[in-house]
């Protein structure tokens, strides 16, 4: 029989437990293993029963088991000591309270979607997890910050395989009062909810539930309240489902809702507003908006709210491919915003300039989330030193008339979150050498470029502890293998095979991500009598772990699954490589640790980052990937190996494949395998484990999110704040004036003559030349602008490179016709090719850079050819 109504009872914790409720709804548990091991110990069978989750643990402990915990002194000497150290994390200094300067009061984090811990099922892939990794590494460090997302209802997808090995997709309902969440309440018990404004005098609203990450506060809005009619409700029903419609109510809700959903909790809590808003992939946008109209109740002009805005505002690109960017019908927008709809204050055609797509090569009637989201923010960036290139490249449209080099995104390299990624064997391992608190320190904090005492680890030790996660690895693959076959119908008398599958002593290769098509999860089928000798190779085999889920709507990495499925059924190599279905968390912190070699692929440069790798090499696990994202970044051979590309603009598509497949199993066959299974004097791998080191030593400290949220701290939200500092409402409404004096003027900035005093083509270095430049300002003076000589060498098209910049000052002032002479020096500090030109930018003490604006004037065609060339 189906019950007609579903609720949660919650257990009544005698008082001396009542502690263990706190820590069940901090989610600090899920990285801190004396919390883990303390509900472990309340009930074994119910923590593995559970999930390994403390809130659905608690529900099922039986009360007598409580009732003699509660006079089990031990237990109660445990949990006080774990409640008093969750105490101290929460309320002592740490590395943010420890810096010096100004940093912002408190810094609000949006994300689609954020990878905590399995139990709170809230994401899909690299983008979530990385968001959760986020917010824990800020916790640790102390950093003030607020995440916001949504809470879909159904979550991701739970995958499955069908008998074929089709795809299949299960959408389970989540209860939020089952999960580590907390209703917000007003100060009188109600829920606290934010609401949006729908066409045709319809609203949508949401709740706002908390989840607690350590120190960091993480709002979750959802649209499945009794208030809205059908339709709404569902909004938040799942994780990257529905159509454009749907998807703008989700962004809508995530950037507007969210917002609201801040100023509601830091009223009711006292919480510092905050000064910097950081958005996460352009999903979140529209946060931009709604605080430009709060600025527009306080009384101030569009213009000058929109510059408020941008001064304190972060925005994080993680596409390289224009396809991963949302983008919206013009006119499904305008529908959504105006005088019936949300945000009526504000002009719809202000709203929808923000996001066009008004460059060469856009699409004049589509609304980019990613456009808006670099138009409302004053500094952004990518997440790889690669990606940022890559993102200069893709959005240099939008300040036409400068080198893509100069475009104003950076990049901040992502990391991972150690104490989450780090197997508990291997923390021991280090916590043995220096001291449980330095070990904890190096993994969250971060801070050198060194884990020396690696180095007096002995090679016994390490070779033990690969070869103990390795055997873990093997006994989990067969229990998630056995379960995934009697899913597709398997009989008990068709399973014996599995007591066989995989080997603790055999070079084991991972390999789990999403399945679009550019991450080439069937590469490695490409030459299948290829891989089936390395997987039977009667001395040097090697076996596969693969894991993946394919969109729900993309038939191609279905189809790319099912491919590797049937290879991988194959009676002669099933005992050698397997496909484990329902790729998550939970499986990902068994599956990193216990691989030997991760194995990353994707078309190069369509990876902006790939942390996978990161996460696997913390755990003595050494990468085999194409040099892409940050991989390319920091590769050395110490590390492990870069697979060679076949990415020239002339390789079509299936020659590219079938050269980087060739590449993969030569190094296999060449030096990866014989260096594993190779033994030195001592019986042992020592090159191997020589390389394991240098991973664990010198690779270890650069992936930390540590690392990367201490990045952020002192490269991004420090100045985002101290630009919001400054920015109040008449400066923000002098900047924008200035800004559309300087637009309406520049039609009259021009280059006129440029003259050196060099007499030949070529100099000797660390010569100096004298430049005069006569520029036209038209209407602007020369507080309003830089004149700028830039050098460097050139080449064969006398394209300049790696160009340095030096600021020409006026000389007197305008002559009868308002030109202006500016003269400097120009340094010949390169041999070789050498060349300079001369360019006229804005420039305001309010701006980041001089390429703010988008608006530069530079020598005319002519005068190029009349000056010639320097140094050639």
């Amino acid at each position: 029989m189906k019950a007609i109504r579903r609720l949660t009872v919650r257990p009544v914790l005698p008082d001396p437990l009542r502690p263990l409720s706190d820590l069940a709804r901090n989610l600090r548990w899920s990285w801190h293993p004396e919390t883990r091991d303390l509900f472990q110990s309340v009930d074994p069978e119910c923590w593995t029963a559970s999930g390994r989750d403390p809130v659905r643990l608690l529900g099922t402990v039986p009360p007598a088991r409580l009732a003699e915990l509660a006079e089990d002194r031990r237990f109660l000497r445990r949990l006080t000591a774990v409640a008093d150290d969750l105490d101290h994390y929460m309320s002592g200094d740490r590395w943010y309270q420890a810096q010096p300067g100004r940093l912002p009061a408190a810094v609000a984090y949006f994300s689609p979607e954020f990878g905590i811990t399995a139990a709170l099922p809230q994401y899909s892939g690299g983008l979530g997890i990385l968001a959760g990794d986020h917010l824990k590494a800020a916790s640790d460090l102390g950093v003030p910050l607020v995440g916001v997302g949504l809470l879909y209802r159904h979550g991701y997808f739970r995958q499955s395989l069908s008998r074929d090995g089709w795809q299949q997709e299960h959408y389970p309902v989540l209860d939020p009062h089952e999960l580590p969440l907390a209703p917000l309440k007003e100060r009188d018990g109600t829920p606290a909810h934010v609401a949006l404004a729908l066409p045709g005098g319809r609203e949508l609203r949401a709740r706002i539930w908390l989840a607690q990450v350590g120190r960091v506060p993480l709002l979750l809005l959802d649209s499945d309240v009794e208030e809205n009619d059908p339709g709404e409700r569902g909004v938040t029903d799942r994780l990257y489902g529905g159509g454009s419609e749907h998807r703008l109510l989700q962004e809508m809700l995530l950037g507007i809702g969210g917002v609201r959903a801040v100023r509601t909790y830091c009223r009711l809590t006292g919480h510092p507003a905050p000064e910097v808003f950081h958005t996460n992939e352009g999903h979140a946008g529209f946060l931009g908006l709604e605080r430009i109209a709060e600025l527009c109740d306080e009384g101030l002009e569009f213009g000058a709210a929109l510059e408020a805005v941008r001064a304190g505002t972060v925005f994080t690109t993680h596409t390289p491919v224009p396809a991963g960017i949302d983008r919206f019908d013009r006119e499904l927008v305008a529908r959504h915003f105006g005088p019936d709809s949300e945000l009526p204050r504000i002009d719809v055609e202000r709203v929808l300039r923000l996001g066009m797509e008004t460059y060469p090569g856009g699409e004049p009637n589509l609304f980019n989330m990613a456009v808006m989201g670099l138009r409302l923010a004053q500094r952004a960036n990518g997440v790889s030193l690669l990606h940022g290139g890559v993102s200069r490249g893709m959005f240099a449209g939008l300040w036409p008339g400068f080198d893509a080099e100069e475009v104003p995104i950076t990049s901040v390299t992502n990391g991972v979150h150690a104490p989450t990624w780090v197997a508990p064997e291997v923390f021991r391992l280090g916590a043995r050498q220096i001291g449980v608190q330095r070990a904890e320190d190096a993994l969250a904090v971060g801070g050198s470029d060194r884990w020396d005492s690696v180095a007096d680890i002995p090679d016994q030790d390490i070779w033990e502890l690969r070869r103990t996660l390795r055997a873990q690895l093997v006994e989990e693959v067969r229990e998630r293998l056995r379960a995934s076959w009697r899913q597709r119908g398997a009989g008990t008398a068709e399973l014996g095979w599995i007591d066989d599958a995989l080997d603790p002593d055999v070079l084991t290769i991972g390999f789990a991500r999403r399945v679009p098509s550019y991450k080439r999860l069937t590469l490695m089928l490409r030459d299948r009598e290829r891989l089936t000798e390395l997987l039977l190779h009667p001395e040097r085999p090697i076996q596969i772990v693969v894991a993946g889920k394919a969109h729900p709507a993309d038939d191609g990495g279905k189809r790319l699954v099912q491919e590797l499925v049937r290879f991988a059924d194959d009676p002669r190599v099933r005992h050698r490589i397997v496909f484990l279905p329902d790729y998550g968390m939970a499986m990902a912190q068994k599956l990193y640790p216990g691989c030997d070699i991760w194995l990353n692929n994707p078309l190069r440069p369509l990876e902006a980052c790939g942390t996978s790798g990161m996460k696997a090499a913390l755990n003595g696990c050494l990468n085999l990937s194409v040099l892409d994202g940050w991989w390319d970044e920091w590769y050395q051979p110490d590390f492990g190996w870069a697979i060679p590309t076949a990415d020239g603009a002339g390789t079509d598509p299936d020659r590219r494949d079938a050269i980087e497949a060739n590449a993969l199993y030569d190094l296999l066959e060449q030096r990866i395998t014989p260096r594993f299974y190779e033994r030195g004097a001592s019986g042992l791998p020592d090159r191997w484990l020589e390389m394991v080191r240098r991973t664990l030593s010198l690779l270890g400290p650069k992936v930390l999110a540590g690392r990367m949220v201490r990045e952020y701290v002192e490269r991004l939200y420090a100045p985002a704040a101290e630009a919001h500092r400054a920015m109040d409402p008449d400066s923000a409404r002098g900047l924008a004036e200035w800004k559309a004096r300087v637009r309406a003027a520049w039609p009259g900035v021009s280059v006129d003559h440029v003259e050196t005093s060099a007499a030949t083509a070529s100099a000797e270095l660390g010569a100096t030349l004298g430049l005069r430049v006569r520029v036209k300002l038209g209407e602007l003076a020369p507080e309003d602008v830089e004149v700028q000589a830039v050098s460097g060498r050139v080449d064969s098209e006398d394209r300049i490179t790696d160009a340095a910049k030096v600021p020409l000052k006026p000389v007197g002032g305008p002559d009868l016709e308002g030109r202006w002479v500016y003269e400097g020096p120009l340094a010949l500090d390169r041999t070789g090719p050498f060349g300079y030109t001369v360019r006229v930018l804005p420039a305001h003490r309010l701006l980041a850079s001089g390429v703010e604006t988008g608006l530069v004037a530079v020598p005319s065609g002519d005068l190029v050819e009349a000056a010639g060339l320097l140094m050639r």
